[in-house]
């Protein structure tokens, strides 16, 4: 009897230890990168999407392209949602008025709507199923959404909340070890329990690359944001090199 099971590589990686580590290096660059383009170069935050925005575009048809997994492309656009989402979300939050509370309720029912959306099409929202061009539109999408909603929560604990960024890292670390818990520990979907912490990953990024590069009297080191940026794409660099990555994969 043909005992052999057939399996369906994903174009997304396997979710380790380390495919954690990345992610939070990618959301603390897309704060300390998002900022310096928009507030150290003095572009502003519309202008600042837009070019962040088009390079998104471009990664995404670049992954949407590749046939199958590769480490530097897949990680060089999760890095261009978090430089757009920073910067989308200062610009809604800021500019428009819309505030912090409005803007994560906004993006909140966005993220939701777009899982909701995927779930009803595919039947299934989870990451390992990442294989055909339908399934990589919602997952881009609902990471361009998570990151630009993670991007405002951040904002809103530390500045709106009055946690400083300290005490909202402490908090989003906190929740995030209380999801690893149920992972571990429970019996709660997986699924369910890793988009929660993809979404939480991205304020307690938001909220180190500000405790960088904000000023002493608002509570930071006052790094510079070119060097934090550069510090921080070392370390991607070296972690994407330095250990092994293979996709996703399930059983058909």
């Amino acid at each position: 009897m043909n005992t052999h099971k057939e399996m369906v590589v994903s174009k997304v990686p396997e979710v380790t230890l380390v495919f954690w580590i990345i992610k939070v290096l990618c959301t603390t660059i897309g704060e300390t990168g998002g900022d310096a383009v928009s507030m150290s170069m003095d572009l502003g935050y519309l202008v600042s999407t837009g070019i962040f925005g088009a390079i998104f575009v471009v990664m995404v048809i670049a992954q949407a392209s590749a046939r199958k997994f590769h480490p530097v492309l897949y990680w060089a656009t999760i890095i261009a949602t978090t430089t757009v989402g920073t910067t989308l979300a200062d610009f809604a939050d800021r500019s428009l008025g819309i505030g912090y509370p409005g803007g994560v309720a906004i993006l909140l029912a966005l993220l939701l709507a777009s899982l909701f959306a995927w779930y009803r099409t595919l039947g299934t929202i989870a990451v390992d199923t990442v294989a055909s061009p339908l399934s990589e539109a919602f997952y881009w999408t609902t990471i361009m959404f998570s990151q630009t909603l993670g991007t405002a929560l951040g904002d809103w604990s530390a500045d709106s909340l009055g946690l400083g960024y300290v005490g909202a890292a402490l908090v989003f670390g906190a929740l995030l070890f209380v999801i690893a818990a149920a992972y571990f520990w429970t019996r709660l979907s997986h699924v369910l329990l890793f988009w929660a912490a993809f979404v939480l990953t991205r304020p307690l990024g938001a909220v180190v690359g500000d405790f960088l590069d904000k000023p002493h009297a608002e509570g930071g080191l006052e790094l510079s944001r070119y060097s934090a940026t550069a510090a921080l794409l070392v370390l991607i660099v070296f972690c994407i090199f330095a250990f092994s990555h293979r996709a996703a994969r399930r059983e058909a």
